[in-house]
Protein backbone atom coordinates (compact mmCIF):
# COMPACT_ATOMS: atom_id res chain seq x y z
CA UNK A 1 0.00 0.00 0.00
CA UNK A 2 3.04 2.29 -0.11
CA UNK A 3 4.40 4.18 2.89
CA UNK A 4 7.51 3.55 4.99
CA UNK A 5 6.31 0.54 6.99
CA UNK A 6 6.64 -3.06 5.76
CA UNK A 7 3.42 -4.34 7.37
CA UNK A 8 0.12 -3.34 5.81
CA UNK A 9 -1.62 -3.31 9.16
CA UNK A 10 -1.74 -4.83 12.63
CA UNK A 11 -5.04 -6.00 14.11
CA UNK A 12 -5.54 -5.61 17.88
CA UNK A 13 -8.07 -7.68 19.79
CA UNK A 14 -9.32 -7.74 23.36
CA UNK A 15 -8.93 -11.35 24.45
CA UNK A 16 -10.88 -12.37 27.55
CA UNK A 17 -8.40 -15.14 28.30
CA UNK A 18 -9.46 -18.39 29.94
CA UNK A 19 -10.01 -18.30 33.72
CA UNK A 20 -10.20 -22.10 33.97
CA UNK A 21 -6.65 -22.31 32.51
CA UNK A 22 -5.44 -19.35 34.59
CA UNK A 23 -5.05 -17.24 31.42
CA UNK A 24 -5.64 -13.53 32.21
CA UNK A 25 -7.38 -10.99 29.99
CA UNK A 26 -4.98 -9.50 27.49
CA UNK A 27 -4.53 -7.64 24.21
CA UNK A 28 -3.83 -9.87 21.20
CA UNK A 29 -1.96 -8.35 18.21
CA UNK A 30 -1.74 -9.97 14.76
CA UNK A 31 0.39 -8.68 11.86
CA UNK A 32 -0.63 -8.62 8.19
CA UNK A 33 1.98 -8.35 5.45
CA UNK A 34 4.77 -10.83 6.09
CA UNK A 35 2.55 -13.30 4.25
CA UNK A 36 1.25 -12.67 0.73
CA UNK A 37 -2.01 -10.70 1.02
CA UNK A 38 -2.57 -10.05 -2.70
CA UNK A 39 -1.10 -12.83 -4.83
CA UNK A 40 -0.20 -10.40 -7.61
CA UNK A 41 3.59 -10.16 -7.01
CA UNK A 42 3.08 -6.64 -5.65
CA UNK A 43 4.99 -7.42 -2.44
CA UNK A 44 5.78 -11.14 -2.48
CA UNK A 45 6.63 -13.48 -5.31
CA UNK A 46 3.68 -15.85 -5.76
CA UNK A 47 5.08 -19.39 -5.51
CA UNK A 48 1.87 -21.43 -5.59
CA UNK A 49 -0.70 -22.66 -3.09
CA UNK A 50 1.41 -25.52 -1.73
CA UNK A 51 4.41 -23.46 -0.63
CA UNK A 52 4.75 -20.65 1.91
CA UNK A 53 2.65 -17.53 1.48
CA UNK A 54 5.17 -14.69 1.27
CA UNK A 55 7.64 -15.33 4.08
CA UNK A 56 5.29 -18.04 5.32
CA UNK A 57 4.37 -16.50 8.67
CA UNK A 58 2.77 -13.61 10.51
CA UNK A 59 3.68 -12.31 13.96
CA UNK A 60 1.39 -12.22 17.00
CA UNK A 61 1.85 -10.77 20.48
CA UNK A 62 -0.10 -11.09 23.73
CA UNK A 63 0.16 -8.21 26.20
CA UNK A 64 -1.38 -8.35 29.66
CA UNK A 65 -4.28 -5.89 29.94
CA UNK A 66 -3.81 -3.43 32.75
CA UNK A 67 -6.75 -2.65 35.06
CA UNK A 68 -8.91 0.12 33.60
CA UNK A 69 -7.24 -0.04 30.19
CA UNK A 70 -9.97 0.52 27.59
CA UNK A 71 -7.84 0.50 24.43
CA UNK A 72 -4.76 -1.52 23.46
CA UNK A 73 -1.37 0.24 23.61
CA UNK A 74 0.01 0.83 20.11
CA UNK A 75 3.70 0.26 20.84
CA UNK A 76 3.48 -3.51 20.04
CA UNK A 77 2.54 -2.53 16.48
CA UNK A 78 5.75 -0.49 16.23
CA UNK A 79 7.68 -3.45 17.62
CA UNK A 80 6.17 -5.71 14.94
CA UNK A 81 7.04 -3.18 12.24
CA UNK A 82 10.66 -3.21 13.47
CA UNK A 83 10.87 -7.00 13.31
CA UNK A 84 9.15 -7.04 9.92
CA UNK A 85 11.58 -4.42 8.61
CA UNK A 86 14.46 -6.71 9.59
CA UNK A 87 12.82 -9.66 7.81
CA UNK A 88 12.16 -7.67 4.62
CA UNK A 89 15.64 -6.15 4.54
CA UNK A 90 17.60 -9.32 5.39
CA UNK A 91 15.08 -11.88 4.10
CA UNK A 92 15.93 -13.95 7.18
CA UNK A 93 12.77 -15.69 8.38
CA UNK A 94 11.84 -16.42 11.99
CA UNK A 95 11.04 -19.85 13.42
CA UNK A 96 9.62 -21.14 16.68
CA UNK A 97 12.36 -21.25 19.32
CA UNK A 98 14.30 -18.34 17.82
CA UNK A 99 15.35 -15.42 20.00
CA UNK A 100 15.77 -11.72 19.26
CA UNK A 101 18.32 -9.69 21.23
CA UNK A 102 16.67 -6.27 21.51
CA UNK A 103 18.70 -4.66 24.35
CA UNK A 104 15.97 -2.18 25.20
CA UNK A 105 12.64 -2.30 27.04
CA UNK A 106 10.11 -3.35 24.41
CA UNK A 107 7.79 -0.45 25.34
CA UNK A 108 10.60 2.12 25.88
CA UNK A 109 9.88 2.19 29.61
CA UNK A 110 12.09 1.07 32.51
CA UNK A 111 10.92 -2.56 32.15
CA UNK A 112 13.22 -5.56 32.52
CA UNK A 113 11.50 -7.14 29.50
CA UNK A 114 14.14 -6.25 26.90
CA UNK A 115 14.37 -9.25 24.54
CA UNK A 116 12.10 -11.69 22.72
CA UNK A 117 11.58 -15.38 22.14
CA UNK A 118 9.35 -16.71 19.37
CA UNK A 119 6.92 -19.63 19.57
CA UNK A 120 3.74 -20.93 17.95
CA UNK A 121 0.65 -18.93 18.88
CA UNK A 122 -1.43 -21.13 21.24
CA UNK A 123 -4.77 -20.29 19.56
CA UNK A 124 -3.90 -19.73 15.91
CA UNK A 125 -3.15 -22.81 13.84
CA UNK A 126 -1.43 -22.65 10.42
CA UNK A 127 -3.88 -21.71 7.66
CA UNK A 128 -4.02 -22.62 3.99
CA UNK A 129 -4.69 -19.53 1.86
CA UNK A 130 -5.09 -19.16 -1.92
CA UNK A 131 -1.50 -17.87 -1.94
CA UNK A 132 0.14 -20.50 0.26
CA UNK A 133 0.47 -21.58 3.89
CA UNK A 134 0.75 -19.12 6.79
CA UNK A 135 1.88 -19.97 10.32
CA UNK A 136 1.55 -17.64 13.31
CA UNK A 137 4.61 -16.94 15.45
CA UNK A 138 4.02 -15.31 18.83
CA UNK A 139 6.48 -12.81 20.29
CA UNK A 140 7.21 -13.45 23.98
CA UNK A 141 8.94 -10.73 25.98
CA UNK A 142 11.75 -11.97 28.26
CA UNK A 143 14.40 -10.60 30.62
CA UNK A 144 18.12 -10.58 29.79
CA UNK A 145 18.82 -13.54 32.11
CA UNK A 146 16.12 -15.58 30.36
CA UNK A 147 17.54 -14.70 26.94
CA UNK A 148 21.01 -15.83 28.02
CA UNK A 149 19.57 -19.10 29.32
CA UNK A 150 17.83 -19.65 25.97
CA UNK A 151 21.14 -19.06 24.15
CA UNK A 152 23.10 -21.36 26.45
CA UNK A 153 20.45 -24.12 26.30
CA UNK A 154 17.55 -23.69 23.87
CA UNK A 155 14.58 -21.40 23.30
CA UNK A 156 11.97 -24.14 23.53
CA UNK A 157 13.23 -25.20 26.95
CA UNK A 158 12.96 -21.67 28.36
CA UNK A 159 9.51 -21.22 26.79
CA UNK A 160 8.36 -24.35 28.60
CA UNK A 161 9.65 -22.95 31.89
CA UNK A 162 7.87 -19.64 31.25
CA UNK A 163 4.62 -21.55 30.69
CA UNK A 164 4.90 -23.07 34.17
CA UNK A 165 5.25 -19.68 35.92
CA UNK A 166 1.92 -17.77 35.74
CA UNK A 167 3.38 -14.29 36.30
CA UNK A 168 6.07 -14.91 33.66
CA UNK A 169 3.68 -15.90 30.86
CA UNK A 170 1.62 -18.89 31.89
CA UNK A 171 0.20 -21.37 29.38
CA UNK A 172 -0.44 -18.76 26.66
CA UNK A 173 2.87 -16.92 27.26
CA UNK A 174 1.32 -13.51 27.87
CA UNK A 175 3.91 -10.72 28.25
CA UNK A 176 3.62 -8.56 31.36
CA UNK A 177 5.82 -5.50 30.95
CA UNK A 178 5.53 -4.82 34.71
CA UNK A 179 7.11 -8.15 35.64
CA UNK A 180 10.00 -7.27 37.92
CA UNK A 181 11.53 -10.71 38.50
CA UNK A 182 13.03 -13.32 36.22
CA UNK A 183 11.79 -16.90 36.41
CA UNK A 184 15.06 -17.77 38.13
CA UNK A 185 14.42 -15.18 40.86
CA UNK A 186 10.83 -16.42 41.24
CA UNK A 187 11.97 -20.07 41.42
CA UNK A 188 15.75 -20.43 41.98
CA UNK A 189 15.55 -24.20 41.44
CA UNK A 190 14.77 -23.68 37.74
CA UNK A 191 18.33 -22.54 36.94
CA UNK A 192 20.14 -25.41 38.61
CA UNK A 193 17.69 -28.27 38.17
CA UNK A 194 16.42 -27.51 34.68
CA UNK A 195 18.67 -25.11 32.76
CA UNK A 196 22.13 -26.14 34.01
CA UNK A 197 21.22 -29.81 33.72
CA UNK A 198 19.80 -29.19 30.24
CA UNK A 199 22.97 -27.43 29.09
CA UNK A 200 25.13 -30.27 30.42
CA UNK A 201 22.95 -32.97 28.86
CA UNK A 202 21.77 -31.38 25.62
CA UNK A 203 24.31 -28.67 24.94
CA UNK A 204 23.03 -25.58 23.16
CA UNK A 205 20.51 -25.68 20.32
CA UNK A 206 21.65 -22.26 19.14
CA UNK A 207 23.44 -23.12 15.90
CA UNK A 208 24.36 -19.61 14.82
CA UNK A 209 23.80 -15.87 15.11
CA UNK A 210 23.86 -12.76 12.98
CA UNK A 211 26.83 -10.86 14.37
CA UNK A 212 29.44 -8.16 13.96
CA UNK A 213 32.45 -10.17 12.89
CA UNK A 214 35.29 -10.35 10.37
CA UNK A 215 38.30 -12.51 9.63
CA UNK A 216 41.77 -12.06 8.15
CA UNK A 217 43.90 -14.60 6.36
CA UNK A 218 47.28 -14.03 8.01
CA UNK A 219 48.98 -16.49 5.68
CA UNK A 220 48.98 -13.97 2.82
CA UNK A 221 50.46 -10.47 2.62
CA UNK A 222 47.91 -7.65 3.04
CA UNK A 223 48.72 -6.17 -0.38
CA UNK A 224 47.45 -9.26 -2.17
CA UNK A 225 44.25 -7.84 -3.67
CA UNK A 226 43.19 -11.17 -5.13
CA UNK A 227 42.69 -12.66 -1.69
CA UNK A 228 39.31 -12.36 -0.04
CA UNK A 229 40.71 -11.42 3.36
CA UNK A 230 39.10 -8.86 5.67
CA UNK A 231 35.92 -9.43 3.73
CA UNK A 232 33.76 -6.93 5.58
CA UNK A 233 36.55 -4.39 5.99
CA UNK A 234 36.33 -2.36 2.81
CA UNK A 235 33.89 -0.44 0.70
CA UNK A 236 33.08 -3.29 -1.72
CA UNK A 237 32.44 -6.54 0.18
CA UNK A 238 32.77 -9.58 -2.03
CA UNK A 239 29.57 -11.49 -2.65
CA UNK A 240 28.71 -15.07 -1.97
CA UNK A 241 27.11 -17.20 -4.63
CA UNK A 242 23.49 -18.18 -4.12
CA UNK A 243 24.62 -21.73 -3.39
CA UNK A 244 27.00 -20.67 -0.62
CA UNK A 245 24.49 -18.22 0.83
CA UNK A 246 21.86 -20.90 1.03
CA UNK A 247 24.30 -23.27 2.71
CA UNK A 248 25.18 -20.66 5.33
CA UNK A 249 21.48 -20.03 5.93
CA UNK A 250 20.94 -23.76 6.30
CA UNK A 251 23.92 -23.97 8.66
CA UNK A 252 22.32 -21.29 10.82
CA UNK A 253 19.06 -23.21 10.87
CA UNK A 254 20.57 -26.62 11.62
CA UNK A 255 20.81 -27.69 15.22
CA UNK A 256 17.72 -25.79 16.35
CA UNK A 257 15.66 -28.97 16.52
CA UNK A 258 16.35 -31.16 19.53
CA UNK A 259 17.09 -34.26 17.46
CA UNK A 260 18.90 -32.63 14.56
CA UNK A 261 22.07 -34.27 13.29
CA UNK A 262 25.36 -32.32 13.23
CA UNK A 263 25.69 -32.34 9.44
CA UNK A 264 26.57 -29.40 7.23
CA UNK A 265 24.82 -29.42 3.83
CA UNK A 266 27.17 -30.50 1.02
CA UNK A 267 29.01 -27.71 -0.73
CA UNK A 268 27.59 -28.79 -4.10
CA UNK A 269 23.96 -28.77 -2.95
CA UNK A 270 21.62 -27.64 -5.69
CA UNK A 271 20.14 -24.20 -5.07
CA UNK A 272 16.38 -24.14 -4.79
CA UNK A 273 13.91 -21.34 -4.32
CA UNK A 274 11.62 -22.07 -1.40
CA UNK A 275 14.13 -24.50 0.11
CA UNK A 276 12.48 -27.12 2.27
CA UNK A 277 14.23 -28.12 5.47
CA UNK A 278 13.34 -29.49 8.86
CA UNK A 279 12.08 -26.23 10.36
CA UNK A 280 10.35 -23.88 7.98
CA UNK A 281 10.47 -22.95 4.30
CA UNK A 282 13.01 -20.37 3.29
CA UNK A 283 12.38 -17.50 0.92
CA UNK A 284 14.80 -16.75 -1.85
CA UNK A 285 17.66 -15.00 -0.12
CA UNK A 286 18.48 -11.39 -0.87
CA UNK A 287 22.06 -12.34 -1.77
CA UNK A 288 20.78 -14.88 -4.29
CA UNK A 289 20.28 -12.48 -7.16
CA UNK A 290 20.07 -14.19 -10.54
CA UNK A 291 23.51 -12.86 -11.48
CA UNK A 292 25.21 -13.29 -8.10
CA UNK A 293 27.07 -16.45 -9.07
CA UNK A 294 28.19 -14.96 -12.35
CA UNK A 295 29.88 -11.91 -10.80
CA UNK A 296 32.35 -13.98 -8.76
CA UNK A 297 35.50 -15.09 -10.57
CA UNK A 298 36.07 -18.82 -10.27
CA UNK A 299 39.31 -18.42 -8.35
CA UNK A 300 37.54 -16.54 -5.57
CA UNK A 301 35.07 -19.29 -4.79
CA UNK A 302 37.39 -22.24 -4.76
CA UNK A 303 38.04 -23.74 -1.32
CA UNK A 304 41.37 -22.55 0.07
CA UNK A 305 43.34 -23.97 2.98
CA UNK A 306 44.72 -21.23 5.23
CA UNK A 307 47.79 -21.47 7.45
CA UNK A 308 46.90 -18.76 9.95
CA UNK A 309 43.74 -16.77 10.69
CA UNK A 310 42.70 -13.76 12.78
CA UNK A 311 39.08 -13.65 13.96
CA UNK A 312 37.43 -10.37 14.98
CA UNK A 313 34.22 -9.98 16.99
CA UNK A 314 32.43 -7.21 18.79
CA UNK A 315 31.85 -7.73 22.51
CA UNK A 316 28.34 -9.17 22.22
CA UNK A 317 29.44 -11.71 19.61
CA UNK A 318 32.63 -12.52 21.50
CA UNK A 319 30.63 -13.26 24.64
CA UNK A 320 29.01 -16.15 22.75
CA UNK A 321 32.34 -17.88 21.97
CA UNK A 322 32.29 -19.93 25.23
CA UNK A 323 28.72 -21.00 24.37
CA UNK A 324 29.91 -21.98 20.88
CA UNK A 325 32.75 -24.05 22.35
CA UNK A 326 31.09 -25.61 25.39
CA UNK A 327 27.49 -25.89 24.22
CA UNK A 328 28.10 -26.78 20.58
CA UNK A 329 31.58 -28.11 19.68
CA UNK A 330 31.99 -30.28 22.79
CA UNK A 331 28.66 -31.88 21.84
CA UNK A 332 29.90 -32.67 18.31
CA UNK A 333 28.07 -29.76 16.63
CA UNK A 334 28.83 -26.59 14.71
CA UNK A 335 28.21 -22.86 15.21
CA UNK A 336 28.04 -20.06 12.63
CA UNK A 337 28.58 -16.31 12.90
CA UNK A 338 27.04 -14.51 9.90
CA UNK A 339 28.14 -10.90 9.53
CA UNK A 340 25.42 -8.26 9.54
CA UNK A 341 27.76 -5.63 8.07
CA UNK A 342 29.12 -7.61 5.13
CA UNK A 343 29.06 -10.96 3.40
CA UNK A 344 31.36 -12.74 5.84
CA UNK A 345 30.56 -15.96 7.68
CA UNK A 346 32.61 -17.88 10.24
CA UNK A 347 31.63 -21.46 11.09
CA UNK A 348 33.26 -23.39 13.93
CA UNK A 349 33.04 -27.15 13.48
CA UNK A 350 34.01 -30.11 15.64
CA UNK A 351 35.62 -33.28 14.33
CA UNK A 352 32.21 -35.01 14.39
CA UNK A 353 30.54 -32.70 11.88
CA UNK A 354 30.11 -34.15 8.40
CA UNK A 355 30.12 -32.11 5.22
CA UNK A 356 32.61 -29.47 6.38
CA UNK A 357 35.44 -28.37 4.10
CA UNK A 358 37.76 -27.74 7.09
CA UNK A 359 39.58 -30.93 8.10
CA UNK A 360 41.93 -32.00 10.91
CA UNK A 361 44.78 -31.84 8.40
CA UNK A 362 43.71 -28.36 7.22
CA UNK A 363 41.68 -26.91 10.13
CA UNK A 364 41.28 -23.46 8.52
CA UNK A 365 39.55 -23.38 5.15
CA UNK A 366 37.69 -20.68 3.22
CA UNK A 367 35.19 -20.78 0.42
CA UNK A 368 35.12 -17.20 -0.79
CA UNK A 369 34.23 -15.08 2.29
CA UNK A 370 32.98 -18.11 4.27
CA UNK A 371 35.60 -19.36 6.76
CA UNK A 372 35.38 -22.71 8.53
CA UNK A 373 37.51 -23.53 11.56
CA UNK A 374 37.83 -27.09 12.84
CA UNK A 375 38.77 -27.35 16.52
CA UNK A 376 39.72 -30.56 18.30
CA UNK A 377 38.21 -31.30 21.71
CA UNK A 378 41.60 -30.84 23.36
CA UNK A 379 42.06 -27.38 21.84
CA UNK A 380 38.46 -26.42 22.72
CA UNK A 381 39.11 -27.22 26.39
CA UNK A 382 42.24 -25.08 26.33
CA UNK A 383 40.46 -22.18 24.62
CA UNK A 384 37.68 -22.30 27.22
CA UNK A 385 40.28 -21.82 29.96
CA UNK A 386 41.99 -18.96 28.13
CA UNK A 387 38.70 -17.22 27.26
CA UNK A 388 37.22 -17.47 30.76
CA UNK A 389 37.13 -13.69 31.23
CA UNK A 390 34.65 -13.40 28.35
CA UNK A 391 32.08 -14.50 30.93
CA UNK A 392 32.69 -11.31 32.95
CA UNK A 393 31.84 -8.48 30.54
CA UNK A 394 31.74 -5.87 33.33
CA UNK A 395 35.50 -6.30 33.81
CA UNK A 396 36.22 -6.14 30.09
CA UNK A 397 38.36 -3.46 28.43
CA UNK A 398 38.46 -3.24 24.64
CA UNK A 399 40.26 -4.05 22.48
CA UNK A 400 41.16 -7.49 23.86
CA UNK A 401 43.32 -10.05 22.08
CA UNK A 402 43.79 -13.79 22.54
CA UNK A 403 46.47 -15.72 20.70
CA UNK A 404 47.52 -19.35 20.26
CA UNK A 405 50.77 -19.03 18.24
CA UNK A 406 51.39 -22.76 17.80
CA UNK A 407 47.88 -23.09 16.34
CA UNK A 408 48.37 -19.92 14.28
CA UNK A 409 45.07 -18.55 15.56
CA UNK A 410 44.31 -15.09 16.92
CA UNK A 411 40.99 -13.76 18.25
CA UNK A 412 40.30 -10.06 18.86
CA UNK A 413 37.33 -8.51 20.67
CA UNK A 414 36.88 -5.01 19.26
CA UNK A 415 34.58 -2.01 19.79
CA UNK A 416 31.39 -1.86 17.73
CA UNK A 417 32.73 1.19 15.89
CA UNK A 418 35.28 -0.97 14.06
CA UNK A 419 32.42 -2.86 12.39
CA UNK A 420 30.04 0.09 12.04
CA UNK A 421 32.73 2.15 10.26
CA UNK A 422 34.76 -0.52 8.47
CA UNK A 423 36.96 1.94 6.58
CA UNK A 424 38.37 3.42 9.80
Amino acid sequence: LGGPDPLDYVSMYRNLGNPSLNVPEHWHYVSFGLSDLYGDNRVHEFTGTDGPSGFGFELTFRLKRETGESAPPTWPAELMQGLARYVFQSENTFCSGDHVSWHSPLDNSESRIQHMLLTEDPQMQPVQTPFGVVTFLQIVGVCTEELHAAQQWNGQGILELLRTVPVAGGPWLITDMRRGETIFEIDPHLQQERVDKGIETDGSNLSGVSAKCAWDDLSRPPEDDEDSRSICIGSQPRRLSGKDTEQIRETLRRGLEINSKPVLPPINAQRQNGLNHDRAPSRKDSLESESSAAIIPHELIRTRQLESVHLKFNQESGALIPLCLRGRLLHGRHFTYKSITGDTAITFVSTGVEGAFATEEHPYAAHGPWLQILLTEEFVERMLEDLEDLNSPEEFKLPKEYSWPEKKLKVSILPDAVFDNPLH
